[in-house]
Parts: C-alpha cells; structure tokens; sequence
C-alpha cells in the first residue's frame, strides 16, 4: 500500500496546508485579536463575533460555489473582458474533488503541474477568501447591522472577491494580459479597501461621541493579533508561489524585510513629523500592516532591494495618506473606523503599481529543467515600462467593481434588513446586540433588606460559627465596594459597556 499517489509531493503539499493554516490563524484568532483590541470596550464581542461568523460564511459558500467561480472554467458572458470574468459555479465536495490532483484550467501549461490534492488547493485559496472580508470589517466596526453582516459576506465573496481572484489569480482576462499579482495586493487588499470605503459611506457612521473618542481598549490584546498577523504573513505570501522552493522563501524574506523598513518609516515619520512627534504604538502597527500590504503583490517578483524600496516608499505615501488625506471634507464624513482605506486600500495600490517598477528579471519564479529562469516579470526600471500600465488598468477595474457591486449589494440588503444599528442599541453596543460583554463588571452582593420576606432570608450561621457574610453597612456609612470597583448593576443584571 502507498500512501501517495504518483503525482503527489509530501514536502509540497505540507508546505501548503501550513501555509494555508498560517493565513488561517491571520483570521482567527489574529484579526479577532487585533480589532477587537482596537474597538471600543463596548464593541469587543461584535468584533469578534463578526470575525468568527464571516470566517464560517466563507468556508461554506466557497466549497459550494465559490471556488469554481474563482479557479473553475470560464463563463462567457460576452466578448472581450467578459468572455473571462468568472468561473463557472459547482461544488468541490465530492470525493474526486477533494482528493484529485489539483488543477486551475485556464493556467495549465503556463506553469508547473501542482503536486498536491485540490482540497489542498481549495483551502489555501479559501484562508484568503476569508480574510478579505474580515479585513474591510474593520471599517464598519461599531454601528453595521449583525443581520446584514451575514447576507453580505457571502453576496460579496461570491460577486465581487470571486471576480477578482479570477480575473488575476485564475487565468481570467487581466491575467492573460500579464498583470501581476503575486500574493493578493489587488485580489485582497485593494478591494478591501474599496469595499471598507464604500461600505461605511453607504452604512453611515458611528455615533458622534464614539467617534470623538475612539480609544482602544486593549493595547496588549492589540499585540498579540498584530504579532500573529505579521509572522502568520509568511504563509500569505510564501504559499502563493504553490511549491516550497526557492522562490517561496525569497518571497517570505522580502516579506518580513519590506515589513521592518515600513514599520520603522514610520516611527520614524512620527517623532519627525507627526501630530505629537512621539513614536506610538499604534503607529508602529500602522507601519507593519502597511509593509505587509505593500509587499505581498511584489514578494516573489522584486529582489531584496526592491522589498526594502517598498517598504520604504509605501509607508511614506500611506502615512501622508494617513495624516493628511483624512482632514479632507470626504474622508472626515465617511467614518472608517480602523482606516483600512489608507492602510489596505492605499498600500495595497501603491504596492501593485510599484511591481510595475520594480519587478526583477532575474528573480526566478519557475525554473527550467536545467535550471535557467523560465518565468520571471520585469518591471519599467528594468526596461518594460508597458507592466506598470497593465497595473493601473488592473486597479482601475477592482477600485470600479468593488465599488459599484459594494454599493448595489448593500442597498438590496438594506430593502430587507436594516444596515445601520438603531442609536438606542449603539448605546449599549454588545450588550444590546449579542447580551454578553468582552469585560463583565464584578458580581455585586445584594443585602436584603429588612423588610424581605423569609423565603428571601439567608439562613442564620450555626452557633458559634464565623459568619461568611460582611455585616450590613450601617445608614449612612460608605459603601463596602473596594475604590475602583464596578458599580452595581442596573435591573436585570447588565451593566452597560463603555466606550
């Protein structure tokens, strides 16, 4: 008996389970950490619910149908770009298509064979379906409707992430045109930023005092997702290659290398430029996320000096963005709350286009069997100026579509279903939603008063024995509650969360 059939390579398929299982952990716990850290105390449970219950959506929706629109055979809808939009929807359940050999049909004989199972292929590409979602919730955190989340998520994974991983990553029209894409700078990033964007503008904002004080409430939590965002960027982007070889680990190291020089721009922009000229937290996070961004298009394209003038340029450009493209009339109306315009919308475009730069010839992404390069990109400094137009044309078409079916998406949920929460229940945030809260008060024992009746009596202590109750506060006195405690609850036992 063997295990393996002839076509299948242990060390591949491995690396690509991990890999997939690192994108994973991105998601949840990393995401759920590091929003929910971000958020207002009284928004904590929805943000990680939100997280939890949009990483499930995807994972059904995408075995039923979506993974065919994105990597199955083309559905003509028309001539030109619509002849290779989107795949054709079916299902990848059945034991052919979980244990067969993995195969996307518009790239065959464009690269190497894959050498592992189509389940394995499917759940990599299902990891990044699932995080883009979560990523643009970050800008509609504290006031979208929990019902209208769950009709979104899986409406806009199918018609509008499915498009684009199609049109870059399944061999659809932008693909055969030669735009470049390596790990979902566009496919993911971009459109999240759009769609954030969009969905705030159409959702309206948070309540105006949240707004005004929009404090995280949890800085460590806020670390401990970043760290597993960060380290777990090594299999976003050291998977897309699809084989553990070289090119994968020049793409992890360009990774993590672009994400250093990012971070500390950043820092560095901050003490020499920013509001309080004080290096932050918070504006270290924003450094790292928008190295991570920036890279991922780049990773396996650009060589390390490439990666570090990524990081570099990138964080500048988002951090203008940042700190001065938001005082504009428009940004200040659309409540974004986590900014992922800036740090997913704007580093994901400006990593694309610069692969249109600085795509190196000489980083081999598929060898020949001799080992000359076979695949590689070259960017405009290396002599190919048309790769940079392909880049903008490619944004141009996910900016438009993320951002028209977005706004078409919303407007038919909300004939069915409010998008915004009632004020009333922003107020309260978790507790008005979900009952639960991230940071429950203490327990506040209730004295009886004299004039409870027997049945409500504690029992007496036995003869002699240490009574295991405080005595009664007498009239007048301060209260027992140690300084700092919570305050006893209203009636019905919740306390309201703060903001």
């Amino acid at each position: 008996m063997d295990p393996y059939p002839g076509w299948l390579n242990p060390g591949d398929n491995a690396w690509q389970l991990v890999a997939a299982t690192l994108v994973g952990l991105m998601s949840i716990p990393g995401l759920a950490l590091l929003y929910g850290g971000l958020a207002q105390r009284k928004w904590v449970v929805n943000t990680m619910l939100m997280a939890f219950a949009g990483f499930a959506l995807v994972l059904v929706a995408w075995v039923l149908y979506e993974f065919n629109l994105a990597f199955g055979k083309p559905l003509h809808l028309g001539p030109g770009i619509l002849s290779s939009f989107i795949g054709t929807p079916h299902p990848i359940l059945g034991p052919g298509s979980l244990q067969g050999r993995a195969r996307i049909p518009l790239v065959d004989g464009s690269m190497p064979a894959f050498r592992y199972p189509r389940s394995t292929l499917a759940y990599f590409h299902f990891a990044f379906a699932a995080i883009t979602p979560l990523l643009f919730l970050g800008s509609v955190l504290g006031r979208m409707s929990f019902k209208a989340w769950l009709l979104f998520v899986p409406l806009w994974s199918g018609l509008v992430y499915s498009v684009n991983a199609f049109l870059l990553w399944g061999g659809g029209w932008w693909a055969h045109a030669g735009a470049l894409d390596y790990s979902g700078g566009y496919v993911i990033h971009l459109a999240a930023g759009t769609t954030g964007f969009t969905a705030a503008a159409v959702i309206g904002p948070r309540l105006a005092r949240d707004r005004a004080r929009p404090l995280p409430n949890n800085l460590p939590m806020v670390a401990a997702g970043a760290g597993i965002l960060w380290l777990g960027w090594n299999g976003f982007n050291g998977g897309d290659m699809y084989f553990g070889g070289a090119n994968a680990a020049a793409a992890v190291l360009n990774t993590n290398l672009a994400t250093a020089v990012a971070l500390l721009t950043w820092l560095l922009l901050d003490m020499s430029a920013g509001p309080q000229r004080k290096p932050t937290f918070l504006g270290a996070v924003n450094g790292m996320i928008t190295g991570l961004v920036a890279i991922t298009p780049a990773a396996g394209f650009v060589s390390g000096w490439g990666a570090l003038l990524v990081g570099l340029v990138a964080s500048s450009v988002v951090w203008l963005s940042w700190n001065k493209l938001s005082r504009l009339a428009l940004f200040r109306r659309v409540d974004d709350t986590l900014g992922v315009f800036h740090t997913h919308g704007v580093a994901g475009l400006t990593g694309g286009l610069l692969v249109g730069l600085l795509a190196d010839p000489a980083m081999a992404v598929y060898l020949k069997p001799g080992g000359g390069v076979a695949y590689s990109a070259s960017g405009l400094f290396y002599g190919h100026p048309r790769q940079l137009a392909l880049q903008a044309g490619a944004a141009v078409t996910v900016i438009v579509w993320d951002a028209a079916l977005t706004f078409a998406i919303l407007r038919v949920i909300g004939l069915f279903v409010r998008l915004r929460l009632p004020d009333q229940v922003l107020e309260t945030g978790d507790l008005g939603v979900h009952d639960e809260e991230a940071y429950p008060g203490e327990p506040v024992e209730v004295i009886p008063s004299p004039r409870s009746s027997p049945e409500t009596m504690p029992l007496p202590a036995p003869p002699g024995s240490a009574s295991t109750a405080p005595p009664a506060a007498p009239p007048g006195s301060a209260s027992t509650a140690p300084p700092g405690s919570a305050p006893a609850a209203p009636p019905g036992g919740k306390r309201a969360g703060g903001g």
